[in-house]
């Protein structure tokens, strides 16, 4: 019933998307491309002339030109995503600098949305997929790709396409489909052990209410995300394996009444205004005032760093003047703002998402898959030219892209 319920929900959406993909395939042009409304594909025009957009939403379409070239369809969960943001032009760039022609679709965090994207393009002759899935952690949701996709070799790409527990079991199923990105564990670990040694080293000055433990707020980006999943475990677990070690106890969540201990981005976003809105409802009731203030924050993500950040300046805190107090903020992508606040002082690390690394392995997998290899040899090939790439073990076409913390310094 709930495939039924979905494939009539992703018919709908593909009688106003088909205009757009299946007329078949174009060059990819070597200017940025334009960013069209929200769930509508970025065209990319061929050389003597440029897409445009006459601000009528409801019939803008793209005339896509045939050629002979091989054709690759890239669909973003979110153009929104802070990462993301960050990883379009390198990809773009990547996919250029290697004459590979492509178009690349919102998701608009929207799974029926991509879903009807695919199909469309799937129908109108493209040879390969690269995919940001919206919906992470479902296996049956990926497979609902593969499965449109009809032979069509998929490069999953960032965001998890199975659920915790479950790694390899998809993957290894198919021999048309791989997956690009990072060991989710890896940043969590490295998160937690960022903030056991900020701790070590500043444990009576962070410890505001001198009562011997830091109380500390958690911001998770989404539910079922995998990566979410291990950030929100790891950076606590790892942090208190360091605390315990040295004699101090464990972290302590701030309100006693939340058992899951985290507040989780209710639209899936992972978004600064979460965040912001959760931390400033948070220092209402948990403040130096009343004596149970909030002395550390972690976040899955920047995005939810800086909103966080953002709502403790309101509170006088986290300001970049040495008289102001400093609560400790971490998150995970480094992306140019967080570098930015963490030089200004205003938050204190980060763990380093490789965007340039990811977009450069997605775009040279697609490469040796033009050259005729297949998923499998396609990944080996490069893995094997850079060090920082690993495959994961027992899981050939797994493909995982270095973490690194980042303090600034």
């Amino acid at each position: 019933m709930r495939k039924s319920v979905r494939l009539l929900s992703v018919l709908l959406i593909l009688c106003l998307l088909t205009g757009a993909c299946a007329g078949g395939r174009r060059a990819a042009s070597r200017t940025a491309p334009s960013v069209p409304s929200p769930g509508s594909p970025a065209s990319h025009a061929p050389a003597g002339g440029e897409d445009t957009d006459d601000g009528n939403t409801a019939a803008y379409t793209v005339s896509i030109e045939k050629d002979d070239a091989f054709t690759v369809g890239v669909f973003y969960y979110s153009f929104a995503d802070a990462y993301i943001s960050s990883l379009r032009p390198l990809l773009e760039g990547a996919l250029d600098n290697r004459g590979i022609s492509y178009q690349i679709f919102d998701g608009t965090n929207n799974q029926v949305t991509q879903n009807a994207q695919i199909d469309a393009c799937v129908s109108g002759g493209y040879d390969l997929l690269i995919v940001n899935l919206v919906t992470s952690g479902y296996a049956d949701v990926a497979e609902e790709v593969i499965r449109m996709a009809d032979g069509i070799p998929v490069i999953f790409f960032n965001r998890a396409i199975e659920p915790d527990g479950e790694e390899g079991v998809l993957l290894n199923m198919y021999d048309n489909i791989c997956f690009v990105g990072t060991d989710a564990p890896e940043a969590g670990h490295l998160q937690g052990q960022m903030i056991g040694e900020y701790l070590l080293a500043r444990y009576d000055e962070t410890d505001l209410n001198r009562d011997g433990v830091i109380s500390y707020a958690m911001f998770k980006g989404e539910e079922a995300n995998v990566e979410a999943i291990y950030r929100t475990r790891y950076s606590v677990e790892d942090a208190d394996e360091l605390l315990r070690d040295a004699g101090y106890p464990a972290l302590s969540f701030f309100d006693p009444a939340n058992e899951n201990r985290y507040q989780v981005d209710l639209q899936g976003s992972w978004s600064e205004q979460a965040a912001f809105d959760y931390m400033s409802a948070n220092l209402a009731s948990f403040n130096e005032e009343n004596g149970n203030m909030i002395e550390l924050v972690i976040c899955n993500n920047d995005d939810m760093a800086k909103g966080a950040v953002h709502a403790l300046q309101v509170a006088g805190y986290n300001t970049g003047s040495s008289k102001d107090p400093v609560i400790p903020v971490f998150g995970v992508d480094a992306t140019e703002s967080a570098q930015s606040m963490i030089e200004q002082g205003t938050m204190t690390g980060t763990v380093r998402q490789d965007a340039a690394g990811m977009a450069l392995c997605v775009a040279d997998v697609t490469v040796n898959l033009i050259d005729g290899m297949t998923m499998k040899e396609a990944i080996a090939t490069v893995a094997a030219r850079n060090p920082s790439y690993t495959v994961a073990a027992g899981i050939p076409v797994k493909l995982f892209i270095a973490y690194a913390p980042y303090t600034g310094q």
